[in-house]
């Protein structure tokens, strides 16, 4: 399995982030970095990810899919660190 980020803004009209979170959260492993902003790891490729994920958005809300290499930095995100780290450092 390969690691994706994923940053959404949800313009409305509905900005229903509940949707988003739960169809974010069916991948095998996820973790929010941001408020918006989320590590998956899956099967799936970044054009699959965004397409799924699309089908609970709006027409004019926006996302951005890219897949990681597994190095990262952070600051000021002590709640998920560790979930985080455990992510990125899986082979698959």
């Amino acid at each position: 399995m390969d690691k994706y980020i994923i940053s959404y803004d949800l313009i409305g009209p509905n900005r229903d982030y509940n949707a988003v979170i739960k169809k974010i959260e069916t991948y095998p492993a996820s973790v929010t970095v941001l408020e918006s902003v989320w590590i998956v790891m899956t099967d799936k490729t970044a054009p699959e990810i965004r397409n799924d994920i699309s089908t609970v958005l709006d027409g004019n809300d926006k996302i951005f899919v890219a897949k990681l290499t597994g190095h990262a930095a952070w600051n000021n995100n002590l709640e998920y660190s560790k979930e985080i780290k455990e992510i990125l450092e899986r082979k698959s």
